[in-house]
């Protein structure tokens, strides 16, 4: 309690490591809390078939090299919580895992922080000079209210819940959300012979590789990725998901709708509500399907116009059964009230995303929506500073290898404050 940490870091993901890898080489004397152990998220709230959607080559944290045998291929969710586990152990990071925290306040006159832990089960109290919260931007498991209608007979699950098919109960499933995790999700359960329901939504979508290489490597070059929050004219596109894509597999494969409705899947609208024994959704498949067509092809015109305009040597297009438009949205159902018994579904996915939690930060940092206020993750209350929030700096902010911007940034900007 009476000894002063420079800096204080909140969670031992990909984004706190790298962090923490800055203010040592700068000789900050710091520790890194983590609630559960290093990587916790990519341990405990991923499934069992995960595979990142980034090749190996861009999740990269800073000062390190790349380790993994294939530059282009996927790690798993364990691969990857390796990588981590070896980037704090070969740099000596000074992470206490298990260290849960509490709150991190200002007490009385104290010109410091106080930072309430729990190790092991033990309170502690630590002071800091400057806090990062790099945990609590996708933490809180987001449900829709509507969940509680349904029968308790039938099994609800977040996405941080399932593993794999064999939890679920016999029968059919219901997916919701039609995002990156309800996309893979929905597969790997008709992939394993179950009867899929996905109630999808509007959710852009791209090819996995396209003219030669990985479309990463393209969005990379091209800029896309690098697009600072500050050229952001319209507020909306703040709230567009990342394209649904999948990394499973040697190098990856593209996901669409329609591929998923030839293996079985039944393309749903967005589920708005629910009753004990019914899900009502809107009539809008058809639209959500020619969404994720229009922006692969918006995304392949870009890369066109970037090979054209440098003069790139560029193989045509390859032949990809499951970029090819549904131009009428065939795959679509039209149906908009869906009977659980009538259908056999016995288990529901919400694959609806995250809510942030920083109901650890005792402090006047947030908005009226209760999100995070900050300027590049800076907070307006000075020493504090926030890390891996979507659009933080820049759309790949919350990617892994946005990673090392945004922490060469932050720490910089510790500097400056010391």
């Amino acid at each position: 309690m009476n000894d002063v940490l420079d800096v204080a870091v909140i969670g031992a993901g990909h984004s706190g490591l790298a962090v923490s890898y800055l203010l040592k080489q700068r000789g900050f004397n710091h520790l890194v809390f983590e609630r559960g152990q290093i990587g916790e998220a990519w341990r405990s709230q991923r499934w069992d078939s995960f595979s990142l959607n980034t090749p190996n080559k861009y999740n990269v944290l800073p000062g390190a090299e790349l380790t993994a045998a294939d530059p282009d291929g996927f790690s798993s969710a364990p691969e990857y919580v390796n990588q981590l586990e070896a980037y704090a152990v070969s740099n000596t990071l000074p992470v206490r895992q298990h260290a849960s925290v509490v709150s991190v306040e200002r007490i009385d006159n104290d010109p410091h922080f106080t930072i309430t832990v729990t190790e092991d089960g033990t309170p502690r109290t630590y002071r800091a000079k400057q806090v990062v919260a790099t945990s609590g931007a996708q933490f809180g498991r987001q449900v829709p209210s509507f969940a509680s209608k349904i029968s308790p007979s039938i099994l609800q699950l977040h996405t941080s819940e399932y593993r794999s098919p064999s939890q679920l109960s016999p029968g059919a499933v219901l997916v919701v959300g039609g995002a990156q995790s309800g996309c893979q999700i929905s597969e790997d359960l008709v992939d394993a012979g179950r009867n899929v329901y996905f109630a999808t939504s509007q959710v852009p979508r791209v090819p996995r590789r396209y003219r030669g290489r990985d479309i990463v490597e393209w969005f990379v070059n091209i800029g896309f990725y690098h697009m600072p929050v500050t050229a952001v004219t319209d507020p909306q596109m703040l709230r567009v998901r990342f394209p649904a894509i999948s990394g499973v597999g040697e190098r990856g494969h593209t996901l669409s709708l329609q591929s998923l409705a030839g293996k079985g899947v039944t393309i749903l609208g967005k589920m708005h509500d629910a009753d004990a024994s019914h899900a009502y959704l809107a009539p809008d498949a058809a639209a959500n399907v020619m969404y994720g067509d229009k922006f692969s092809m918006m995304a392949k015109n870009m890369v066109d116009d970037y090979i054209a305009k440098n003069g790139i040597d560029a193989p045509p297009p390859e032949d990809d059964a499951a970029d090819i438009p549904d131009a009428e949205a065939t795959c679509a159902s039209e149906v908009t009230s869906l009977d659980f018994a009538a259908h056999n579904i016995t288990s529901i996915i919400w694959t609806i995303g995250f809510a942030p939690n920083f109901s650890y930060l005792k402090l006047p940092v947030f908005d009226a929506a209760g999100l995070p206020q900050h300027a590049n993750g800076v907070a307006e209350v000075k020493g504090v500073y926030f890390m891996g929030l979507p659009w933080m700096r820049a759309r790949k902010s919350l990617m892994i290898f946005g990673a090392a911007d945004d922490a060469e940034y932050i720490v910089g900007m510790i500097e400056k404050s010391k």
